[in-house]
């Protein structure tokens, strides 16, 4: 893998994020309808940057490869977004993503982190060690159903 490092998203990157994250979801093959009525769920906002949560890891031109988003209260949170720029996909960049999100969260005191996985990237969250634990209506297709995952965090917190 070529070296990233992960940072707080910045102001003005908003559209690139948006970007970013639904030449992401075409990696999976989707047509331009699908990725169409994807675009308001994969559409980032200044808000969101400065509410915080959205993390970005870029290169060493410091551009955007990929980012997370984690939201909720601890003791559950929620994985709301983890996408990676399809000419980095296979490069490790998703998987130093997902381990920063995990650590991030296990430090903030969550318990546990769900997500809503593209049915492509189940088998990428279930080798990282996520369950399933079911499925979930898409938000943004109509009778399409997303596998319902959950990385249980904070073992090693006493009670």
């Amino acid at each position: 893998m070529s070296e990233v490092r992960i940072r707080a998203a910045r102001a003005g990157e908003a559209g690139l994020l948006s970007d970013l994250a639904l030449r992401s979801k075409a990696h999976w093959g989707y047509d331009e309808a699908f990725l169409e009525a994807c675009r308001p769920e994969l559409t980032y906002t200044q808000a969101q940057i400065r509410t915080g949560g959205l993390l970005v890891a870029v290169g060493p031109d410091d551009r955007p490869v990929g980012f997370y988003r984690i939201h909720g209260e601890p003791p559950d949170g929620e994985l709301a977004a983890l996408f990676v720029d399809p000419a980095r996909i296979g490069t490790g960049v998703g998987g130093a993503l997902l381990r920063h999100a995990l650590a991030a969260a296990d430090e903030a005191g969550y318990d546990s982190l769900g997500l809503d996985a593209d049915p492509g990237a189940e088998g990428f969250y279930a080798h990282a060690g996520a369950t399933t634990v079911g499925s979930t209506p898409s938000a943004s297709i109509p009778g399409r159903r997303l596998p319902r995952m959950t990385f249980e965090l904070g073992s090693h917190r006493s009670a």
